[in-house]
């Protein structure tokens, strides 16, 4: 594989542009295998589009009316099905189209990634992540979830706080802002994303700069008080899926096993070098952040609320615990053949394993 020679070699703003496109060209190619259905995202949401008779009306009469939706949708804040209905109206309706912004959104996570640990780290060691961040499993569910526009959405506000941390005044301000609102909005697509804020928080406490996360939280705050203003409470809406959940097929998942059981599907879904990488980190700026995301999926894992299907429901988590795969290029040579194993992994699953 040539991937981590490319991505030593190469302009840096080319890298951000290459990695977008191969994460979005991997996905595409692996998706190929389950056919046209496979590039075509989640249709759950989109069945409840139609019903949409007016943004407020939706969004004030949400909650009261959760349990006539789609599972996901009722597994949901009303973010993404709102987003697909102002999508139609526009005549961007349909599973072609909403298959584009996942897969878009999926492979935007890899160079909003790749800049937190050039800001954080060094640029070396975002070059070395880059490939890996590419061809990990979790690209399998990049073309076929929704989360995986979940995981865009939150990578770049993290990143963008993350930015802010390192710079002073106006543009840090900004950045801090532009970051805040990124994550208000991904808050109001699931709500399984709020621990990934202990990523940008860890960073900001480690570099001593409190005013980014202040701004961020204005940030998000605006968009909170957006949707109260619509009508719809984020507090309400997630103890309303929080009943919908526990009266679901979840009731009869073991809570106990499952712990186990969902750190063992993410862990595939991660590719077997991720656990070698976290072993062998040692880089103290990259484990600020390798180590939130580790606690955020620990936090996930023991609220009960993700008994199965992490593989993409941990998505936003996945491309701040693949960054730890930098530690693994000591020589080229060496990178290429962790490369060739998270790649055989992703192909093995995507293969072998069939699931809806």
């Amino acid at each position: 594989m040539a991937a981590p020679f490319v991505a030593a070699e190469v302009r840096w703003r080319t890298l951000l542009i290459v990695g977008f496109l191969a994460a979005a060209g991997w996905a595409v190619a692996l998706a190929q295998v389950d056919g046209v259905a496979g590039l075509t995202g989640d249709a759950n949401y989109l069945r409840d589009v139609p019903s949409i008779r007016g943004a407020g009306s939706f969004l004030s009469g949400f909650v009261a009316n959760i349990g006539r939706y789609s599972q996901h949708v009722r597994a949901h804040p009303p973010g993404f099905v709102l987003l697909l209905w102002g999508m139609r109206r526009l005549g961007l309706g349909g599973l072609g189209w909403e298959g584009a912004l996942v897969i878009a959104g999926g492979a935007a996570a890899v160079p909003a990634a790749m800049l937190a640990v050039r800001e954080i780290a060094e640029d070396q060691m975002a070059r070395s992540a880059a490939p890996f961040l590419v061809v990990a499993p979790i690209a399998i569910w990049v073309a076929t979830s929704a989360d995986a526009f979940y995981m865009g959405i939150t990578a770049w506000s993290v990143a963008l706080i993350i930015l802010a941390t390192g710079r002073q005044g106006p543009r840090s301000d900004a950045l801090a802002l532009g970051g805040g609102l990124l994550f208000g909005a991904a808050l109001f697509l699931s709500y399984g994303v709020a621990p990934v804020a202990m990523i940008p928080v860890a960073v900001a406490v480690v570099r001593r700069r409190a005013r980014p996360l202040a701004i961020a939280a204005i940030g998000v705050t605006a968009v909170a008080a957006g949707f109260a203003a619509s009508g719809f409470w984020w507090l309400d809406g997630l103890r309303a899926t929080v009943l919908q959940y526990q009266a679901s097929a979840a009731r009869f998942r073991p809570e106990g096993s499952f712990v186990l059981i969902d750190l063992g599907a993410f862990a595939l879904a991660l590719g077997p070098a991720s656990a070698v990488a976290i072993a062998r980190l040692r880089d103290r700026k990259l484990w600020v952040v390798v180590g939130a995301a580790l606690l955020a999926v620990a936090l996930a894992d023991l609220s009960g609320l993700s008994k199965g299907e992490v593989e993409r429901i941990w998505l936003p988590f996945a491309p701040w615990i693949l960054v730890a795969t930098a530690s693994l290029v000591g020589d080229r040579s060496r990178a290429r053949s962790w490369l060739a194993l998270q790649a055989a992994a992703c192909l093995a699953l995507q293969l072998t394993v069939r699931g809806p």
